[in-house]
């Protein structure tokens, strides 16, 4: 069973930077992607950044943000910076089989979830 844990978010200001961990456990498939996705109040889930044989992210958060892991511990990380009050949101880490795809349905394993909140 694939079990994701976050941790990481917090409260900052705008312009200000975060750094979201992931650690992933169960994971017994040999191509994964994993990635980092996001859903603030009444909107719909959506992709940030994903790795795999590469890593892929949402336009509004390139040049900003960093996805990288670690293959020896199995975590994932996200460096996220000059923040801004639109990337409030509670923040989840993910992974699936295979290659990487935008869409949430894709993905069965979610964690928790980390709030983040950029004030201006």
């Amino acid at each position: 069973q694939v079990q994701l844990v976050e941790s990481g978010g917090g409260s900052v200001q705008a312009g200000g930077s975060l750094r979201l961990s992931c650690v992933i456990s169960g994971v017994t498939y040999s191509r994964v992607c994993m990635g980092w996705f996001r859903q603030a109040p009444g909107k719909e889930r959506e992709g940030v950044a994903l790795i795999g044989v590469s890593t892929y992210y949402r336009e509004s958060v390139k040049g900003r943000f960093i996805v990288s892991q670690d293959g020896q511990s199995n975590a994932m990380f996200l460096q996220m910076n000059s923040l801004k009050p639109e990337d409030t949101a509670i923040y989840y880490c993910t992974a699936r089989p295979g290659g990487c795809i935008w869409d949430s349905i894709a993905y069965n394993d979610w964690g928790q979830g980390t709030q983040v909140t950029v004030s201006s």
